[in-house]
């Protein structure tokens, strides 16, 4: 398999530049705390203070998504008087059925 594109460029350098043109579109960063299932019912019966246990121990890493994909886990971190997350661990980026690098 041949190491140059079809523009004569190597391969890495038509990479490059593509990945340059994508570097400003917007994604959105969220952070999942946990879930449950609920039935109808019960979502109904909750009020202003309700709690609800969620399936994600108080010790445990947070998810860390990207337009819903999980990238990678945290924990969180306070910043002046708003919430972050530090990044602890970043999820296996090589796609199904290739050789990590």
């Amino acid at each position: 398999m041949s190491d140059m594109s079809h523009t004569g460029l190597p391969k890495d350098v038509g990479i490059a530049a593509n990945f340059r043109l994508l570097q400003d579109v917007d994604v959105r960063l969220s952070v999942e705390v946990g879930g449950t299932n609920l039935k109808l019912r019960e979502l109904l019966a909750l009020g202003e203070s309700s709690v609800i246990e969620l399936d994600r121990y108080a010790n445990e890493l947070l998810d860390v998504l990207v337009n819903g994909t999980l990238i990678g886990r945290g924990e969180v971190v306070t910043v002046g008087d708003r919430f972050g997350i530090r990044i602890t661990e970043l999820a296996d980026q090589t796609p199904p059925g290739a050789t990590p690098l």
